[in-house]
């Protein structure tokens, strides 16, 4: 009985066939949106967070001040680091592998006539480790040059482009950061833009003694970096260095901390709760679409009922039942709804891989996704379909046979 109601309304269908693609498009373009906007936010959010954990999963950041609950974020007054705090986590602290102070600000870099604003460090030599970053040419820093502060530097592959010539090599030359000199030793390799759009490579690094007496002119630190060793939990060591620097800024047991400890763990659950609810909320807007679909489908099918029905009177005259009129009239509404549903994936996945390969964002095909979509838009079939159904099962034979 279904297979022959299935036939049959393959047949109407292939007989109506131009109105029948027309009425599935409200189907096609809904489940496609669907399906595109769904597989593109978590295409997005899976690059985002890839990016994000190329940071270091593993690295903590120590930061002075604490954010406020209400408007202000940090505190307004804030007690910096010293290089003995950062001696101690590193001397003290086991369970780190690298610990790295990190000072910038924003310097015009000069060589010849070419000259370039740019990000100026002043780090350690465990920054290197801490940021897994290779060197593409010449070397790191030596001991002695870390510990008197020398005036060497190593620059990222942005500013050897805009200070030097393509075939030259700047190791080796002397580059003006304002008003001091500095030699460089060494070229980055290129990193690109992280996940907030910036340039990495847009850096030049110098020793961080180097840094706080010939460029800020105090020992102030503002952020601290931390590699913890594999297989020891972050939580652990964040209250290692929560103690320790309790201890170091003289915190007695009962006052609040005046620093704080983060991780990129906590930014990658933000970030993946935030991208959960833009995914939900595209979805929801794209899924809009599926009922203006829906009511095309409806509208069509009560056409289609007011065609067929001396058709539908001479199959009740010659006993067929209430419901397998209706059960007919319903398959075929499920089955152009299911038709408009399979073109509207395969539009959404084409659009999906599209956007991917233009946007340079992970490509991701949800299987779950795909089939609850597919089982939506026959869903809506049935649900816009119910009204003409019960409409034609309604009818009355005599009526339905004198029909013109």
């Amino acid at each position: 009985m279904l297979f022959n109601a299935f036939l049959q309304a393959i047949k109407e269908i292939k007989r109506n066939f131009l109105r029948s693609m027309l009425t599935a498009i409200g189907i096609v373009i809904g489940i496609a949106s669907v399906v595109a906007m769904v597989n593109i936010a978590k295409g997005a959010s899976k690059s985002i967070t890839a990016s994000i954990s190329e940071l270091g999963s593993n690295t903590l950041y120590v930061i002075p001040g604490v954010g406020n609950q209400g408007p202000g974020g940090i505190s307004a007054v804030v007690t910096p680091f010293s290089l003995q705090d950062v001696a101690a986590i590193k001397d003290s602290i086991l369970a780190l592998s690298a610990v790295s102070p990190i000072a910038s600000t924003s310097m015009t870099a000069l060589y010849n006539a070419k000259n370039y604003q740019t990000n100026v460090q002043g780090v350690s030599d465990d920054y290197f480790k801490i940021q897994n970053w290779k060197l593409q040419r010449g070397r790191y820093f030596s001991k002695s040059e870390s510990r008197v502060g020398r005036s060497v530097c190593i620059i990222g592959e942005t500013d050897y482009k805009k200070l030097f010539a393509p075939s030259a090599s700047p190791i080796g030359k002397v580059i003006r950061l304002e008003n001091f000199s500095c030699t460089v030793i060494g070229l980055l390799s290129p990193k690109g833009a992280n996940t907030f759009g910036r340039d990495q490579d847009d850096i030049i690094l110098v020793p961080i003694n180097m840094f706080l007496r010939r460029i800020s002119g105090n020992r102030n630190i503002y952020l601290i970096m931390a590699n913890v060793k594999k297989n020891i939990p972050l939580r652990e060591a964040e209250l290692q260095i929560k103690q320790l620097l309790r201890s170091q800024r003289h915190l007695k047991p009962k006052q609040a901390l005046n620093f704080s400890v983060r991780s990129i763990s906590v930014l990658l659950n933000t970030v993946s709760k935030v991208t959960s609810i833009l995914t939900m909320m595209l979805g929801a807007v794209a899924a809009i679409s599926l009922i203006v679909g829906g009511i095309g489908i409806m509208n069509i099918m009560l056409v289609s009922v007011t065609e067929r029905t001396r058709e539908i009177g001479i199959r009740l005259a010659v006993g067929a039942m209430a419901k397998d009129i209706m059960m007919q009239f319903l398959i075929e509404a499920t089955v152009l709804s299911g038709l408009g549903g399979i073109m509207g994936i395969a539009l959404g996945i084409s659009i999906t891989i599209a956007v991917s390969h233009f946007m340079h964002i992970a490509l991701v095909l949800d299987t779950m996704v795909l089939v609850i979509a597919l089982i939506f838009s026959m869903a809506m079939g049935v649900v816009f379909g119910f009204l003409p159904a019960r409409k034609a099962a309604r009818m009355n034979p005599i009526d339905a046979l004198r029909y013109e």
